[in-house]
């Protein structure tokens, strides 16, 4: 694409605004996705209540066995209790396994749906988005993020329900108990509270910082490795390792502050939560050796107060999973929340069949800068930013058009306007006397065939990359455009045939074969108009020959737009559009512009050093 740098760091999308993500509620967010499965939930909580409330029912089997066992020395009586706390401890575990399956099933179920629910988003989101934000960073949110999320969803949701029930049930067992030891232990419970609510919120900002630093170390890794030729044929390798090593140290760095804050808040919790228990122990053994209580009553609030002691040391631990959990579900939210920077109209149009492939530009004007990089709102642009500048193009249905200018002259720019991946500034381009933007996307973009000057390969089979172009296409459809494409001679030679597997990003073809792969892709797609930025670019002169004659036989009845670089590719064009800095400066064919325009006899002879018969016609 013909644009800068300056022109990319301030592109169409703004990055996702973590403001917005704060001000939500994550909680509710993540309810959302569990409502669907309210019945699932539901059962859950059952069985949640269901095993709490038999561990807590154990504290009055320590009671009876205490008074009705021990004390009185009645063998049969203690035989009975300890055959009901083996059933009460039966239960519960039964309703333990119920409720664990179910929350697990839950934590695995929400997390599939957020991420199809982020990837669905992530495919409306134009280029512009991806040139704002790493891949590598998407990524790193889309799998490390929501796995957080599931083991939130999944466990600790239900630990946190689980001993909250226990802290309440045990606190109203106590107050039946001793209402005076009880009163005593709830003086305690703000000094508990207190350090969980303060250390929980520095735990879920730095939790934040620490997912940023993942993100961005999973964003090189995903860079570095994609490009490892680079890296190697440049033997820079030792430079990225001391680079990956500042940005594992960043991570650890960050991370170093929340394991202190998370370590803090658990040991203080359970400091606090024994102090109170030993007090309060002290209290209640005083008032049985002054008869104000039994032993096993005293044996049944210590067991409570030990439950519930455990209980607010699993919800401090647990507060801090969900608050490191909530740093990434922030993450998640604003990639769902990124507004979709190509707006969609309510009632689009419908184009008549059969498309024409008709298209023309009126007055059309762009520039990469002119989104607010917050609020996504349009902002006016000076007239040096723009890439396109009141630009008037018309293109007769089956017209064969090339457009060649300098790096920079606007020319891919336009390929990209004409799918509407960016707004225009101004201007309207209508295709078939449509405003392509009073269109869906999706229809407008399936009336392209696109071949790209880096043609791009799929990590999947040779069938499967083609078949790309339409995919209810048969085998048999597949073969005649990849033999129309001059492809099939070298992918017959491959031991799996059509079924050969490309690897990543096609790193079993060459770049002439890529090429061709790609062109077969666009026969098979059989569109209306076709964009080809330089076709034939990666070939060399026998196979590009031979895909000229196939280019050729497709271009029959399409509407064409070829971005040149090559003077060989123009000669039989209808016409030629010289762009210079988004304006046409000329128009005519090869023959015409090299009498009359100088800027384009001046990039022939640049371009075409020796190809002196071209020169001379």
């Amino acid at each position: 694409m013909n644009r800068n740098a300056s022109s990319v760091s301030n592109g169409v999308v703004a990055k996702p605004s973590v403001t917005n993500a704060n001000k939500r509620s994550v909680l509710p967010w993540i309810g959302a996705f569990l409502k669907p499965y309210r019945t699932k939930v539901v059962t859950a909580i059952i069985f949640l209540f269901i095993g709490s409330l038999a561990w807590l029912s154990l504290g009055q089997g320590v009671r009876l066995m205490v008074d009705e066992g021990f004390l009185k020395d009645n063998g049969s009586r203690l035989n009975e209790i300890i055959l009901l706390v083996i059933g009460i401890t039966a239960l519960s575990s039964s309703a333990i396994f119920c409720r664990f399956y179910l929350m697990t099933w839950l934590g695995e179920r929400v997390s599939a749906d957020i991420r199809l629910k982020v990837y669905d988003h992530l495919l409306k989101l134009s280029p512009g988005f991806y040139a704002k934000l790493r891949t590598g960073e998407v990524i790193s949110r889309f799998t490390a993020d929501s796995t957080l999320l599931q083991s939130v969803v999944g466990s600790s949701l239900s630990m946190m329900l689980r001993a909250s029930v226990t802290v309440i049930g045990g606190i109203v067992m106590m107050a039946i108990t001793s209402i005076k030891m009880t009163g005593l232990v709830l003086l305690a419970v703000p000094m508990v509270l207190g350090p969980i609510f303060f250390f929980g919120r520095k735990v879920r900002d730095l939790s934040r910082k620490s997912q940023d630093k993942v993100g961005d170390l999973g964003a090189y890794v995903d860079e570095t490795l994609h490009e490892i030729h680079t890296v190697q044929a440049y033997s820079h390798e030792d430079k990225d390792r001391e680079l990956f090593n500042h940005r594992v140290e960043a991570v650890m760095d960050a991370a170093k502050g929340r394991i202190k804050y998370r370590s803090i808040l658990i040991s203080l919790v359970m400091f606090l939560s024994i102090l109170a228990i030993a007090l309060v122990t002290w209290v209640g053994a005083h008032d049985v050796m002054s008869g104000a209580i039994s032993a096993g009553e005293l044996s049944a609030f210590m067991f409570y107060a030990v439950m519930v002691a455990g209980s607010v040391a699993t919800i401090s631990e647990v507060i801090s999973e969900i608050q490191r959990a909530a740093g990434a579900t922030e993450r998640l939210i604003e990639l769902i929340e990124t507004p979709i920077d190509i707006p969609v109209i309510e009632n689009p149009l419908e184009l008549l069949a059969p498309v024409r492939g008709e298209l023309e530009l009126k007055q059309v004007r762009f520039s990469y800068n002119n989104f607010n990089d917050d609020s996504l709102e349009r902002v006016e642009s000076s007239d040096e930013d723009e890439v396109i500048r009141g630009l008037n193009i018309h293109i007769k249905p089956g017209e064969r058009v090339a457009l060649v200018g300098a790096s920079g002259a606007g020319k891919s720019t336009l390929f990209e306007l004409l799918q509407r991946f960016y707004v225009l500034n101004s201007g309207c381009i209508e295709l078939d006397g449509v405003d392509i933007a009073r269109l869906s996307p999706q229809t407008l973009r399936q009336q392209y065939a696109l071949v790209p000057q880096e043609s791009v390969i799929f990590a999947t089979s040779v069938l499967e990359n083609v078949r790309y172009g339409r995919i209810d296409a048969s085998e048999a459809e597949v073969k005649q455009a990849c033999i129309a494409a001059k492809a099939d001679e070298f992918i017959s030679e491959f031991s799996d045939g059509y079924q050969t597997y490309l690897g990543e990003r096609g790193v079993r073809l060459s770049g002439g074969q890529k090429q061709r792969i790609a062109i077969a892709r666009a026969i098979l797609a059989d569109r209306p108009i076709l964009l080809l930025d330089e076709a034939t670019s990666a070939l060399d002169a026998v196979s590009e020959h031979k895909v000229k004659q196939a280019l050729d036989c497709l271009m029959v009845g399409k509407t064409t737009l070829i971005i040149a670089h090559r003077l060989a590719t123009v000669i039989n064009v209808d016409r030629i559009l010289v762009l210079d800095k988004g304006v046409v400066v000329a128009s005519g064919t090869h023959q015409q512009l090299m009498q009359s325009s100088e800027l384009y006899r001046e990039f022939a002879c640049l371009q075409l050093l020796t190809d002196d018969g071209l020169l001379q016609e």
